[in-house]
């Protein structure tokens, strides 16, 4: 269960001064940093170079595999060669162009492109660094220190604390299918699939049922309690406080330079 699921674990291994921050100073500075980032111009290029640092900095903090970040962040390549595939090519009046190899590449398409992948990695990056210093359970409990609506919060956290359970159902499902020689590889059995996936639907909304019967029954009334009160400390007000003011300058600086 532990080697399955360990996505859903409560801890983040390692210790650090980023993991020792308050959820709320963590989800903040990384809102901050994409919108930041979102609302700079592509043109700016050193902006984005201070970014990259800041963000690479505060991983050198957390003491994290720069590997281990740089493998998960490797989730926005097929995006961004979707994106590369058409954008070289796309081209706007007085823009000018590049000939490389034979192929002529448009100025604007290139720099649309450049703006596109550093966004992603500058905030992709940023909510690694989160997830991986931030267990589930104190995210949830920042967003509701946040004052998100309860209803997403509750949802999330059930989505979280129940998703193995579901996982686990339709492993038995699974095995038994395989048990029998099922193997479900051709388009007539889509209806037997059907009957499985309505079998488990069914069975979810049962065991959702009786959790919440469970929970009502020992006083549940809409809000998780929190084994420790969240707090924000120096060494909060400290970070959120340099990121913010290094945010704020460059982005100044940005629009004075336009």
């Amino acid at each position: 269960m532990a080697g399955t699921h360990h996505f859903l674990t409560d801890v983040r291994y390692g210790t650090s001064p980023v993991h020792a921050l308050d959820p709320r100073t963590k989800l903040l500075s990384v809102l901050a940093l994409a919108a930041f980032a979102v609302s700079t111009p592509p043109t700016a290029v050193w902006a984005f170079a201070v970014y990259l640092t800041a963000v690479f900095f505060v991983l050198g903090l957390a003491r994290l595999p720069l590997g281990y970040v740089l493998r998960r962040a490797l989730i926005i390549l097929p995006f961004i060669l979707a994106v590369a595939v058409f954008l070289p090519f796309f081209d706007r009046a007085g823009s000018g162009s590049y000939e490389v190899g034979g192929v002529e590449l448009s100025h604007h398409g290139l720099l649309i492109l450049w703006n596109v992948a550093v966004k992603a990695l500058i905030s992709v990056v940023a909510a690694i660094i989160l997830i991986s210093t931030t267990s589930f359970p104190e995210l949830i409990r920042g967003l509701e220190g946040l004052h998100v609506p309860r209803v997403f919060t509750l949802v999330a956290g059930f989505m979280y604390r129940y998703g193995f359970l579901f996982l686990e159902e339709a492993g038995r499902m699974k095995r038994a299918m395989n048990s029998r020689n099922y193997s479900g590889r051709w388009l007539w059995d889509a209806r037997l699939m059907g009957h499985l996936m309505a079998s488990l639907f069914l069975r979810s909304y049962a065991r959702a049922e009786r959790v919440y019967v469970a929970m009502v029954s020992r006083g549940f009334e809409g809000t998780m309690p929190g084994a420790v009160p969240l707090d924000f400390r120096k060494a909060d007000y400290a970070f959120l406080g340099a990121l913010l003011g290094l945010l704020g300058a460059v982005r100044v600086a940005v629009a004075m330079a336009a």
